[in-house]
């Protein structure tokens, strides 16, 4: 049997191992306290960094806008633009697409090929091999013998392509037209 001692003994240490476990566990909770403090410092301190970031950036636009407002005073002399100036009804949108006053500038050409359902497949070059100078889509070598013919007939499409792109053509009626 187990001597009084012994049992009183046993149960100091069970109390012992008791109280560890209460300051072990007592000092895991301060410490995850301490590091959420840690962390919520952190956050507030990046959320600062952004607040300040962010005045500083106002700061600098606040600057910009009254240099810009200097300049516009001396130099360029732009005003806001007033109600009047805003259209209400699309009407009056439409009615800024009129036609040409009298007196006003010609509209404003522009040099274009015809189409190819316009000038026909036999006005446009043809595709060229850039070996022989002869059409890719037919390789003789009777036609290779007469390449001074085959240049010569190209060149005199090359000619009558630029003449037709340096004609100048009136703009359709829908397009925008630009005056100064």
């Amino acid at each position: 049997m187990i001597a009084p001692s012994s049992r009183i003994r046993q149960i100091g240490w069970l109390a012992l191992l008791a109280v560890c476990l209460m300051l072990f566990v007592a000092l895991t909770f301060r410490v995850n306290a301490v590091k959420s403090e840690v962390v919520r410092a952190e956050r507030q301190i990046i959320a600062l960094e952004r607040e300040t970031q962010r005045l500083e950036t106002e700061y600098q636009t606040r600057a910009n806008q009254q240099q810009l407002a200097n300049w516009n005073k001396v130099d360029f002399g732009y005003a806001a633009p007033r109600a009047d100036q805003f259209l209400e009804t699309e009407r009056q949108l439409a009615r800024l697409g009129e036609g040409r006053a009298p007196g006003a500038p010609a509209p404003i050409r522009v040099a274009r090929a015809p189409d190819e359902t316009e000038a026909g497949d036999s006005s446009l070059m043809a595709m060229v091999s850039p070996l022989t100078g002869l059409p890719a889509s037919k390789p003789s070598f009777a036609a290779q013998r007469n390449k001074k013919s085959a240049l010569s007939r190209q060149a005199g499409v090359a000619a009558s392509l630029a003449d037709r792109l340096g004609a100048p053509i009136d703009m359709p009626s829908g397009q925008a037209e630009l005056t100064e």
